[in-house]
């Protein structure tokens, strides 16, 4: 039986998604057995095999899990096209904080997309804290999840989506 595609959604609309995120074990020879293609590689993988992915023809973005920091990639994060924040369970929020470092602190104006456990309770926090796109659970209803932005009108706090605080909008 064939895996399925990861479903992936912006706060608009189910789109295509023209990335595959490459897991931790896999060695830089992939890139030779699939000239071309879009990876997503692990932090560690971008680190180790550096000088490969440089000449490699494809696009590469990484992905941090959430006991790794922006800070580890910011010499380079204005040369990336993604950052995926990976969700090894929804009970962990450090990729909320990591998505908002990333677009307030290194001004990251990339792709910042939610990888792993990501629910559709979580999907209008994270676009609140500057995610762009979710590649959600597999048991989550697609249309279903399209509806969580608009569980909300407005926040009290300050956000990525919305500077000001709402005290300060009246």
């Amino acid at each position: 039986r064939r895996k399925s595609m990861p479903k992936m959604i912006n706060k608009n609309a189910v789109i295509d998604n023209p990335w595959t995120v490459m897991k931790a074990s896999t060695g830089p020879d992939i890139l030779k057995v699939v000239p071309g293609k879009n990876f997503i590689v692990p932090l560690q993988f971008w680190k180790l095999y550096q000088e490969e992915l440089d000449r490699y023809d494809g696009k590469i973005a990484v992905w941090l899990d959430s006991d790794e920091n922006p800070e580890q990639i910011t010499g380079e994060v204005g040369s990336l096209p993604l950052i995926a924040l990976n969700f090894t369970v929804f009970s962990d929020g450090r990729s909320y904080t990591s998505a908002r470092e990333l677009r307030q602190k290194y001004a990251f104006k990339g792709e910042v997309r939610a990888i792993g456990d990501v629910l559709r309770d979580q999907l209008y926090y994270m676009a609140q804290c500057g995610f762009d796109t979710f590649e959600i659970r597999h048991d989550q209803e697609t249309e279903l999840c399209l509806d969580a932005f608009k569980d909300f009108e407005t926040g009290y706090q300050s956000t990525i989506t919305q500077p000001t605080p709402l005290f300060r909008r009246r």
